[in-house]
Order: C-alpha cells, then sequence, then structure tokens
C-alpha cells in the first residue's frame, strides 16, 4: 500500500512535500501533481516516488465566468483520474499541501474514503485547506494551536548553522529565485547608506535581474554580493545578522530556525493577504518587523536598523521552532 503526496504548483507548496519524503524513504511513495505550476520542474525526475503524475489542471479561484467553468471541467476529469490512480496504488494515505494541484486528489480522496491529512504553511488557510479541514484525519499547521505538531518542516541545516545576532554587520535582501522589485528598488536605494554605516549586503535580486541589479550596484561603487536562485539558503543566512524579505511560510520558518531577525515585505497580491498573516504571526510576538509594500520607506528602514534589538529577537526566534518537524509530520502520515 502506497502514501500518496499531492500539491503543489509553488515552491512553497512543494518544499513540504521534499521535506517529508525524505523520512519516507521506507516507504512506497506516490506523487500527483499538475501540468501548471513547478510541480514536473521538482518531482519529474525524482525516483524517491515509484510513479508520479502530472494531471491537467489549473486555479479556479480569480478567474473569470468561463474561465472558471473550464477550471471546473478540468478539476472533475482530474478528480475522475485521480480516483482511479488511488485505487489503482492501492493507497492508505493522501497527504495534501494545498495549492490547486492539490484538488483533484484530496477530492477523490473523500470520495475514495482514504484518509487525508493536511499541511497548512500559512497563518491564513488556503482556500483548498479551509474547505477540506473538517474532513481531514489530521490538520497540521504552525499557526494553528490545535495543530499536534507546531514545528515546521525545515531542513536541519538552518538550524545546524544558526546563531544569536547581536550586532548589524550585514544585511541580506531576499526577494527570491524570481525576485522581488520592491527589495531589489529598497535595497539600491539603502546601498549607499549602508556602505556608510559599514553594514555589507548580500542580495538575491532573481535570476533574471542578476545582471542588472549588479551593474547598479558597479555604478554606485558598492560592493554587495549578487546571486538568483541558490542551492545554499542556509549558508547565506547564517553569514547575515538581519534579512529584508517577503514573507512566503518557508522563507518565514527558515528565517526563524537560523535565529535571523527580518523585516518582512510581504507580497501584496498574494492569495487571501496570508504573507502578511505569516508575517504578523512573529510581529504579535515582538519578533519581526513587517510593512506593507505600499508604505515602504527609506527613513524607516534606517530607523529600524539603527534601534533594532537584534539580540533579543534572534534569541526568540530560536525558541519559536524546534527541530524534526517533518520527522514529526511523517510519524503522523505512517500511523494512518
Amino acid at each position: 500500500m502506497s502514501i500518496v503526496m499531492t500539491g503543489g504548483g509553488t515552491g512553497g507548496h512543494l518544499v513540504i512535500i521534499k521535506a517529508l519524503k525524505e523520512h519516507l524513504s521506507d516507504e512506497e511513495l506516490i506523487y500527483i501533481g499538475s501540468t501548471i505550476g513547478q510541480d514536473k520542474a521538482w518531482f519529474e525526475k525524482d525516483e524517491d516516488f515509484k510513479q508520479r503524475y502530472f494531471l491537467d489542471t489549473r486555479g479556479v479561484v480569480n478567474q473569470k465566468f468561463f474561465g472558471k467553468i473550464f477550471s471546473l471541467w478540468l478539476l472533475l476529469k482530474a478528480t475522475i483520474r485521480s480516483f482511479l490512480i488511488l485505487k489503482k496504488q492501492k493507497a492508505r494515505v493522501v497527504f495534501c499541501v494545498g495549492g490547486f494541484s492539490a484538488a483533484p486528489t484530496s477530492i477523490a480522496a473523500l470520495l475514495s474514503g482514504t484518509p487525508l491529512v493536511i499541511h497548512e504553511q500559512n497563518a491564513l488557510s488556503g482556500t483548498l485547506n479551509r474547505r477540506l479541514k473538517r474532513y481531514a484525519r489530521y490538520f497540521i499547521s504552525s499557526y494553528d494551536s490545535d495543530s499536534l505538531v507546531h514545528s515546521y518542516p525545515i531542513k536541519e541545516e538552518f538550524f545546524t548553522s544558526a546563531s544569536v545576532r547581536k550586532k548589524i554587520k550585514k544585511i541580506i535582501f531576499l526577494g527570491g529565485s524570481q525576485g522581488a522589485k520592491a527589495i531589489n528598488d529598497l535595497a539600491l536605494k539603502l546601498a549607499p547608506w549602508l556602505q556608510e554605516q559599514g553594514i555589507a549586503i548580500v542580495h538575491q535580486a532573481g535570476e533574471k535581474n542578476i545582471k542588472t541589479v549588479q551593474k547598479r550596484y558597479t555604478k554606485l561603487g558598492i560592493k554587495a554580493e549578487v546571486f538568483g536562485f541558490t542551492k545554499e539558503p542556509a549558508k547565506y543566512m547564517s553569514e547575515s545578522d538581519l534579512a529584508i524579505a517577503r514573507s512566503g511560510a518557508s522563507t518565514l520558518w527558515e528565517l526563524s530556525a537560523n535565529g535571523l531577525p527580518a523585516i518582512f515585505i510581504p507580497f501584496p497580491y498574494a492569495a487571501g493577504d496570508h504573507q502578511y498573516y505569516n508575517a504578523k504571526f512573529l510581529t504579535q510576538k515582538e519578533l519581526a518587523w513587517v510593512i506593507r509594500e505600499r508604505d515602504l520607506k527609506i527613513k524607516t528602514i534606517k530607523d529600524i536598523i539603527l534601534k533594532a534589538n537584534i539580540e533579543q529577537k534572534s534569541k526568540g526566534l530560536l525558541e519559536i521552532i524546534k527541530k524534526d518537524g517533518a520527522q514529526e509530520i511523517a510519524k503522523i502520515i505512517k500511523s494512518v
């Protein structure tokens, strides 16, 4: 009997599956995702899965009338196919991380009587997870007080390279592998002042922006380490003392695990404004700062950098997340 893992569309969802499957290596794993999004790029050639299926689906939310009708038609066809896959693979449990990729298989799990385990990455649940929560055998969330596991599935390297920051000597700007224009612009405006303060700059500008951003630093006469995608995020974080970043769930908890305080600038168009609520979870505990992109001002950032109690926040972050989140969730999945 197999464990079926489903969901994705974005890296924030898929990184959960990647972290968990490492603790399920003794199980027969099946992956069901979508032809749209990043699913195929992540798992098409991943031999940790006995079988990998990519169905023709797309999101329903934010579509116009006829777009919704077509998306629902694709969902119906994909749900029927998922139902047949679950029967063929003798699925004993379906693990869902949300996103439109997860809809067909999660619905098929309910129709077939296959137990469903859901992991919600964000403080504000996505539409699918919110609607399926009542039917799930287990609903796991780092923000939910009723969750059996509160630790987020984070790779060991973020914990092992963690430290308590005491002074800001280096700032890392994190816009993700695709980059974030607001964060790129902010970094370049701040750069001359940061140089005056003796603060070094590390900047994830996005793959397509590396050359442009590097040229602008060169024109300013400022030395900065600029990159796009990296396989060593823990290394860059561990060498920094403050982050200025988007507040996707994985980034937020990786920074926390590493003890790296952050000024969060949520992506303003995230579904349900969930990035803001992710950051708010930490700001309510006085462990981070959050600034809406529309309210972003250079003076505000400078004031934070000059007055920040980095040590207090760094210590607090290290206490809020524990190791072995992925291992604990894997145990729950195995127990079903």
